[in-house]
């Protein structure tokens, strides 16, 4: 698939994720946006009270938070990591978001067909967290370079027609706890340049705004040339809420057993447990002491016998 000025850009659906249409309709939109432009946006995906709720819980932390080491963020930025364990409902209605882990397990979940001996196994991954962040971008912060998030996983795809299953190693979910508008630095992204090669630098002409107000969000497979853009206003802060699925075999950008404490993830729900890292990726991978890490977690022996 050729990139250039000259390529009609795909359309990026603007979708209401507020419980007026169906979650199986609104999944399979969903999909298809990805599939086509590789972003979608989701209004209302959490309520206003959640809003309120992670706003008031990391409100502290970036009481205490520092300018950032890297020159990749501006020196305006402040970024919170290791976000489970500091709020539930982060973990809860973010994470746990029952429409963004349908999305996950549509493009992340691997199976696998292979030999043992003359028996024919069938071993399936689910996808896993890949990291957690809260953002906070003050007045002046300088843009961010256009730039892909599955590099970390040393991916280098050619171009496709179309997009087939398999090809994405991540998917991002950008929650907004502010209004998010293009002069206070609304993430930007180029639709369609998850199935360009890989090989072709990014054109700025061509990146769009996600403009999100309060609890709206953008969905974006990590395939996507994209960035933060530059707070061009005088007294707006936009606050941003952050997270990235992989492949669950995949190792995770966020080490998720030591960013947080695990007492605090003892006290989630098993199934985000799971999806956090504690749990096998079939066959056997992530295995302590030869068995499921939640078992570990919860000290418990599961009595697993097979491990395919």
């Amino acid at each position: 698939m050729a990139s250039g000025l000259n390529q009609a850009l795909p359309r990026v659906q603007d979708l209401d994720a507020g419980g007026r249409v169906p979650h199986q309709e609104l999944l399979e939109a969903v999909i298809e946006s990805l599939k086509v432009s590789g972003g979608c946006l989701l209004r209302n995906f959490i309520s206003q009270d959640t809003v309120r709720e992670l706003n008031d819980d990391f409100a502290p932390y970036f009481k205490e938070a520092k300018a950032l080491k890297s020159d990749f963020w501006a020196k305006e930025t402040r970024r919170i990591t290791g976000c489970m364990g500091k709020s539930d409902a982060y973990a809860l209605q973010v994470v746990g978001s029952q429409l963004w882990q349908d999305v996950g397990r549509h493009f992340l979940t691997s199976t696998l067909h292979w030999w043992l001996g003359h028996k024919q196994e069938h071993s399936t991954s689910k996808p896993q967290l890949n990291n957690t962040s809260v953002f906070r971008i003050r007045p002046g912060a300088s843009a961010q370079s256009l730039h892909r998030d599955d590099i970390i996983c040393h991916v280098h795809h050619p171009a496709a027609l179309s997009h087939q299953l398999g090809r994405d190693y991540g998917i991002g979910l950008f929650v907004a706890g502010t209004r998010s508008t293009r002069r206070n630095g609304a993430t930007r992204f180029i639709p369609g340049s998850h199935l360009w090669d890989y090989g072709e630098r990014p054109q700025e002409e061509l990146a769009v705004y996600a403009e999100l107000e309060p609890g709206d969000a953008l969905m974006m497979l990590a395939g996507c040339y994209h960035a933060g853009s530059a707070n061009t206003t005088l007294d707006e802060e936009r606050q941003l809420y952050s997270t990235f699925t992989g492949r669950g075999w995949c190792r995770q950008e966020e080490n998720q057993y030591l960013a947080n404490e695990v007492e605090q993830v003892r006290r989630l729900p098993v199934p985000v447990q799971k999806f956090m890292g504690w749990e096998l990726s079939l066959p056997f991978m992530g295995w302590v002491g030869l068995d499921d890490p939640i078992c570990s977690l919860h000290g418990e022996e599961s009595g697993v016998d097979e491990y395919f």
